[in-house]
């Protein structure tokens, strides 16, 4: 009796850089930049295959989107035909006449929400429109005319200005693709103290995204800085020197130095190794005394 294909772990991407993990039952198995039809929510929908194998497990698994002992409850059910895809396209093409439509109809009906997006699952059994608001929208007049217009199951679907940003794509001030559009699997919370661990501006202009909130890149390095950070002594810590009492004024990571300050004001700058040795003497020397 022949065994079936070995199941295989599939990331598939969506539009808006919405991924999601699958398990796939096909031969041969599937591989990068293939189109697969995917269940989805009461139907089918259509993507293209991300990552595959083991690289798409550890991924799953780096956003806590899986369990390790199991795959992915949704599967694939088959490799695209030319004619899913010239299908797919088409649905791309009329998304952008039905976000200006929708736009119109939220002006119409006076709701403060900004419509973000909008998209087509690939059967059209569901129309998902995003859009961002600072307050909750009652919007259930708008999902009818919407369904009544469009003859489809209505997804209102509310997101924060990261995601948005996510999804639209874009540039940042460094002049690359955003991260969160590119690679970033997820998008974990950005706090202003991960800018001050790492002494950085806090100007809001410098340290901001294109979707206005503190960038993502914010978190890339503050394990090093921190890690970095504990080989030094803290910012405003007497230290005691043969010179006397000292205040650390700054640190500099990077060049392994620190500056003091002493009672009369006086700056000094020398290498964490010299600090070490000179309050060793100090403490060797007070205790001899």
């Amino acid at each position: 009796m022949s065994k079936g294909p070995t199941p295989q772990f599939i990331e598939i991407r969506f539009k808006g850089k919405r991924s999601d993990f699958f398990t796939a039952h096909v031969i041969p198995p599937m591989r990068v930049r293939e189109y697969v039809v995917v269940e989805a929510d009461r139907g089918q929908d259509l993507g293209i295959v991300v990552a595959a194998g083991e690289l798409a497990k550890r991924k799953c698994e780096a956003c806590e989107g899986c369990n390790q002992n199991s795959l992915p409850s949704k599967r694939v059910l088959r490799r695209a035909a030319p004619v899913d895809v010239e299908r797919a396209f088409g649905l791309r093409s009329e998304e952008d006449d039905i976000r200006q439509d929708v736009r119109k109809m939220v002006a119409e009906h006076r709701l403060k929400m900004k419509i973000s997006d909008s998209e087509w699952q690939w059967d059209r059994n569901k129309l998902i429109i995003y859009f961002t608001a600072d307050k909750r929208v009652d919007f259930r007049v708008l999902v009818r005319n919407l369904a009544k217009k469009y003859r489809t199951r209505i997804e209102l679907k509310q997101i924060g200005v990261r995601d948005e940003a996510r999804r639209l794509d874009g540039v940042g001030r460094c002049g690359r693709e955003l991260c969160s559009s590119n690679w970033l699997p997820e998008l974990k919370p950005v706090t202003l103290q991960l800018a001050k661990d790492q002494n950085l501006s806090l100007n809001p202009s410098q340290i901001s995204g294109a979707c206005g909130r503190l960038m993502c890149s914010l978190r890339f390095e503050h394990d090093f800085y921190v890690q970095a950070r504990k080989r030094f002594p803290k910012e405003g810590r007497q230290v005691r020197t043969p010179a006397g009492s000292e205040t650390v004024e700054t640190v500099n990571i990077f060049g392994n130095r620190v500056t003091l300050r002493n009672d009369s004001g006086e700056l000094r700058t020398l290498t964490l190794e010299d600090l070490k040795r000179e309050t060793a003497e100090a403490r060797k020397s007070a205790r001899s005394n």
